[in-house]
């Protein structure tokens, strides 16, 4: 049998538990005995019964870090976007699993409060990934970029939970739109980090004087910058 199978069989036969007897009162051996494996084998795939639970965090996590890490900085909102909906596409793609971890979770608080320890992991890499986009090392930057990382990880758990309670048909739509919304409050990276990247800067002065009257002047400025 293989791993997939016998990790797949771990899991249904915990569900099925959980729903005939609850969850504080079906132990691992429980889960083991439904699925026609031994303790051992059920420590193989789960470190616990909590963890039966839940999505492979680990693995969604290291998924979300490499298509970070592929990015450039002009593609970086880009790969935040993508990251979002790569967490979200999992918890589709688990159907009805997904649904019946929300019920259980919405009873046990000892499960929320997991639920939430794993939240925290997907915000603390988002945050250290704005952090370093931005590249502004002033005091304020690290409350910044929390705070950007909480309303990306908050859009997607108001789009998820909104498939869970059967309140969207289409929840792919929706963490798209969400995320422009998101996005749009980023503020524009320093300047710090836009020196990292080529390109012209052009900036925009209001002033009463002709456009032609300033050229001249502008551009005796420009070529200076240039030779400092």
């Amino acid at each position: 049998m293989s791993k997939g199978s016998t990790r797949e069989r771990l899991t249904q036969a915990a569900f099925s538990l959980f729903d005939e007897h609850g969850y504080e009162q079906t132990t691992i051996d429980d889960v083991a005995e439904r699925a026609g494996v031994g303790r051992t084998t059920f420590f193989r795939h789960y470190r616990s019964k909590e963890e039966v639970i839940f999505p492979d965090h680990d693995r969604l996590l290291a998924t979300i870090r490499d298509r970070l890490a592929g990015s450039t900085h002009a593609t970086a909102l880009v790969a935040v976007s993508d990251a979002v909906r790569i967490v979200l596409m999992h918890y589709l793609d688990e159907g009805d699993l997904a649904l019946r971890r929300y019920a259980l979770t919405s009873k046990v608080p000892a499960l929320r409060d997991r639920e939430i320890v794993s939240v925290a992991r997907y915000q603390r890499l988002f945050r250290e990934f704005i952090a370093n986009w931005m590249g502004d090392t002033g005091p304020s930057a690290p409350l910044r970029a929390e705070l950007m990382a909480a309303n990306v990880v908050a859009a997607h758990n108001h789009v998820l939970r909104r498939w869970l309670r059967g309140e969207s048909t289409d929840p792919v739509a929706e963490i798209d739109d969400a995320m422009r919304e998101v996005l749009a409050l980023f503020p524009a990276p320093t300047a710090a980090a836009d020196a990292r990247a080529d390109g012209t800067t052009i900036i925009v002065l209001r002033s009463a004087t002709e456009i032609d009257a300033l050229l001249p002047s502008l551009r005796r400025l420009l070529q200076g910058d240039a030779h400092s």
